[in-house]
């Protein structure tokens, strides 16, 4: 998934999805109002609860769902932080969608990857791909979705690290 954090003319923001349908791609767009700030409140809560950079918070969130709530991946992993459903109950999310909850337990997740590994690209690699796979590779695993998500966070949290 990839999008735009250029705003429209009407103040929302532009995400651009790309879908394979067997041989053929399709584009489609869909518009939110959700901006980079409209979370901040929640971001800066979880940042100091659980000791994380808010910068990386919301890094983590642009890259995952572009700011929006109602985000389901091809996967299963829904809202801002694409949490698998999985790990709701362990990262105490009762409403996946809800921001609050799905913002708190994806910092919580990324603390504990922060953690684990002491070294951020790896955390961020075990967000993205799972610690099973940063494990077997003791490194980002050769993934190339991994690899450009642990790039794509670093570039967002540099530019946000710099606002």
């Amino acid at each position: 998934m990839s999008c735009t954090n250029t705003p429209t003319s009407n103040g929302g923001y532009t995400l651009f999805l790309k879908e394979n349908s067997g041989e053929q791609v399709l584009a489609r767009t869909r518009e939110f109002k959700a901006g980079p700030d409209v979370y901040n409140h929640i971001i800066s809560n979880a940042a100091r609860h659980f000791g994380v950079d808010h910068a990386l918070i919301k890094a983590v969130i642009h890259a995952e769902s572009c700011f929006d709530p109602d985000a389901v991946s091809s996967k299963g992993a829904r809202g801002l932080m694409q949490i698998m459903p999985q790990n709701d109950a362990s990262l105490k999310i009762s409403k996946p969608f809800d921001p609050f909850q799905n913002i708190m337990g994806g910092t919580r997740y990324l603390k504990r990857m922060l953690d684990r590994y002491k070294d951020r690209d790896l955390a961020l690699a075990a967000y993205n791909a799972g610690p099973s796979a940063v494990d077997k590779y003791n490194n980002i695993p050769p993934y190339e979705e991994t690899q450009t998500y642990v790039q794509r966070v670093m570039s967002l949290y540099s530019r946000y690290k710099r606002n």
